[in-house]
């Protein structure tokens, strides 16, 4: 009788489990070419795609909502690292369990020299002591932690580890990335549907990518819930329409937790829009806490907080308005007591007393049917993430202002202008119609200026590495003068998120560089040198940082750049930033550049970024003299002919020429602002000798011929410059700030 080995059934059994899998399950990408979204982490030349192709992983959290793609990305990292992966999942998981997993890593790395990743799943669920028991074996090497969590880290993981570890944050895919989840399984033969004839209306797809909300598990499996209860058709199509699609996902579940990062940034949102005095933006704020199931007694609590705190007695009655509302509110019971609530809300806005609280079910209709927007980053509740997610930077205190009122965004980017309350014409209201028609253009003014837009939320965070961080500071620091001064400018009007990818087009010197690498800690930094010498030296001084934090080097022009990140592998890859100082040139490779610049671009808000001297602006040589008036005036007249020349490209341009070149690049609105340059240099004879010598070809002696000036009066010329041989002069010049972008939609 024979015998059938066990691990024949274990291995049918396991096989059985992966086809029945639900489909979310069985589409989970297995490599970093099919996961989809996170491109702010994982777009190619990011510091975490780096880090899992290089196999240089450190301890890392990522952080998010449900269905971005947490738990995937550690099996993609499961997937590709050569070191040992163990799962644990922190709801079922405990100190024994941790111990085990300890102990095996510690034989493994004794033994064979590997390394253990360790993965956490719910990691935030693991109570104080729990995680103080993983703390010394992450400090001590014998794991590398990666934990998942979709609360903030910096409030429910212990301080100490938060630390030591990376820390990634992950966003809800936006519409068309969840299309292409459910195209990609559609498409699958192995893992989806892609072996049966399913036929998908547009309107159904973009229905469910819709209602997802982001979450590219629930699409999925309302994508499942509608192929496989719909019948073949005659022709032995599955057809999904948007009725199909409809009953599939009947109700979108709004990312709210009543203890979580959402309700305190929501409620924060709701204050500060009440205090902006902006009611749609209170309307809307107040749908979401009411639809994601808020107790309204808690928004009555934080209102009476309000009507005290910023009404006060410019508005003596708004406490006893809002606790009156309160009252009928436990009178009359859910759902007219929207009524009252939103009459309070309303109040603590903008003061009137009318029957317009019917805007807020405007809003909450809003809520239903609409994709939910994220809180925008100013408004997002700063007590305990400032420093690691920069949530609330960039909110301006309406105190602070005239009026108590400051023109700024309350509601999310794709509801701005959005309208909720409209003023009646009756009583107390009726003087509030103009005020905030004014206040409406204000916002939608400012919203079109730069200057306005907050900074975004920072997406990512690493341990300080603080010798790396010294370095770097003393290498910024040690610029003076002009240069510096340009340097300040250029990062001033262009902040990096930490994650971007930045090329300096003109890093020879290392002026742009090192502050580009200080800046991205989590991102990556390019830098292009016109030598092998430049490349050399420019390595030498990055050997004081660790390898993944290093900038590339590429050695050749910026015509060569396509070229050169093809040969290094990175063909796809796309900047959030390229800067450099007079890059460009003379034309017309002028244009031929800024052509390059432009297909290097992210083409969702990269941003090109140059300082470019003027020369037609700049300081004429005869100038430089103290008796400059008594030279006489066939030379400075020569010296202007020579700058207005139009055979003369090297001199004869001007920011109008620069601007209309980046235009006819591909950059719709490219934008110069002007810089005065003041610097003194020494005069060599030398150098003298150079620029006046008749002979020389290119010469500013021979051009100045060229130019019109009298062959009699250049000896007279070379005597007057001859004086300042071997002298410092002060050169004035005037540099141009290039900014264009990618696209129309501005970075910010």
């Amino acid at each position: 009788m024979s015998m059938t080995p066990p691990g024949l059934f274990e291995h049918a059994r396991q096989e059985r489990l992966k086809k029945e899998a639900p489909l979310a399950a069985r589409m989970r990408p297995r490599t970093l070419q099919e996961y989809i979204g996170q491109t702010h982490l994982l777009a190619p030349g990011r510091l975490l795609r780096r880090a899992i192709q290089a196999d240089r992983l450190s301890s890392l959290i990522f952080y998010g909502p449900p269905g971005t793609g947490k738990t995937t990305l550690a099996s993609v990292i499961a997937n590709t690292t050569s070191s040992a992966f163990v799962t644990l999942n922190a709801v079922m998981a405990g100190l024994a369990d941790l111990k085990a997993v300890t102990a095996e890593a510690q034989r493994k790395q004794g033994e064979y020299g590997q390394r253990t990743i360790l993965f956490i799943d719910e990691v935030h669920r693991w109570n104080r002591a729990q995680q103080d028991a993983l703390l010394p074996w992450v400090e001590n090497g014998t794991v590398i932690l990666i934990g998942a969590t979709t609360e903030n880290p910096y409030f429910t993981v212990n301080r100490a580890l938060v630390s030591r570890s990376r820390v990634f944050q992950l966003k809800p895919l936006d519409g068309e990335e969840v299309r292409q989840v459910m195209r990609q399984a559609l498409e699958d033969p192995e893992r989806g549907y892609g072996k049966l004839s399913v036929s998908m209306d547009p309107e159904a797809m973009a229905h469910l990518a819709n209602v997802a909300n982001g979450d590219a598990r629930a699409a999925l499996n309302a994508l499942e819930l509608a192929v496989e209860t719909t019948p073949p058709g005659e022709d032995g199509v599955i057809h999904v329409t948007l009725a199909v699609a409809e009953e599939s996902i009947q109700r979108r579940a709004v990312l709210y937790d009543r203890e979580g990062d959402c309700h305190f940034d929501t409620i924060s949102a709701f204050i500060k829009s009440m205090r902006g005095s902006d009611p749609d933006a209170v309307f809307y704020w107040l749908a979401k806490m009411v639809y994601a199931g808020e107790d309204p007694r808690f928004i009555f609590r934080r209102m009476l907080i309000f009507a005290s705190e910023d009404i006060g007695m410019a508005d003596p009655h708004a406490v006893p308005f809002v606790q009156s509302c309160a009252e009928a509110f436990d009178r009359v019971g859910l759902p007219e007591g929207h009524f009252p609530l939103a009459h309070a809300a309303l109040y603590c806005a903008t003061a009137p007393k009318s029957n317009s609280v019917l805007g807020f079910f405007d809003a909450l209709k809003l809520v239903e049917k609409e994709r939910e927007g994220e809180v925008p980053n100013h408004l997002r509740d700063a007590s305990r993430d400032k420093k690691g997610f920069g949530h609330g930077v960039g909110y301006r205190y309406p105190h602070e202002y005239r009026d108590h009122w400051v023109a700024q965004q309350y509601l999310p980017t794709s509801l701005q202008g959005r309208v909720f309350y409209q003023p009646g014409n009756l009583g107390y209201e009726s003087t509030l119609a103009d005020q905030i028609r004014q206040r409406r253009e204000l916002q939608l003014a400012a919203l079109r200026e730069r200057t306005q837009c907050p900074p975004q939320e920072i997406l990512t965070f690493s341990p300080t590495e603080k010798r790396s961080e010294q370095w770097l500071a003393r290498t910024v620091d040690s610029l003076t003068g002009f240069l510096a001064q340009l340097r300040k400018e250029l990062f001033q009007r262009h902040p990096l998120q930490r994650h971007e990818r930045v090329l300096d087009l003109t890093a020879d010197s290392g002026l742009l560089t090192w502050e580009a690498v200080r800046q991205t800690p989590e991102g990556g930094v390019w830098a292009l040198v016109r030598t092998p010498e430049a490349r050399q030296f420019l390595l030498e001084e990055a050997a004081n940082l660790p390898d993944l934090r290093r900038p590339q080097v590429l050695v050749g022009t910026p015509e060569e750049l396509p070229d050169l990140l093809q040969k290094q592998g990175n063909q796809d890859l796309r900047f959030d930033l390229i800067l450099g100082r007079n890059a460009l040139g003379r034309p017309p490779h002028r244009e031929i550049i800024l052509k390059t610049l432009a297909r290097l671009l992210e083409p969702k808000g990269g941003t090109l970024a140059l300082a470019e001297t003027l020369p037609q602006r700049g300081q004429r040589l005869s100038q430089l003299l103290e008796n400059h008036s008594a030279l006489p005036p066939e030379i400075p007249q020569a010296e202007e002919q020579l700058y207005q020349k139009k055979d003369d490209p090297l001199l004869n341009w001007d920011v109008e020429e620069l601007l209309q070149e980046a235009r006819n690049a591909g950059f719709p609105h490219p934008h110069a602002t002007l810089l005065d340059s003041h610097r003194t240099q020494l005069l060599p004879p030398q150098v003298l000798e150079r620029w006046m010598n008749p002979q020389q070809p290119g010469s500013y002696a021979q051009r100045l011929l060229d130019a019109g000036l009298p062959q009699e009066l250049l000896p007279v010329f070379s005597s007057a410059m001859a004086a300042l041989a071997g002298k410092t002069v002060t050169i004035h010049s005037v540099v141009a700030l290039l900014e264009a972008h990618a696209n129309k939609e501005d970075r910010s």
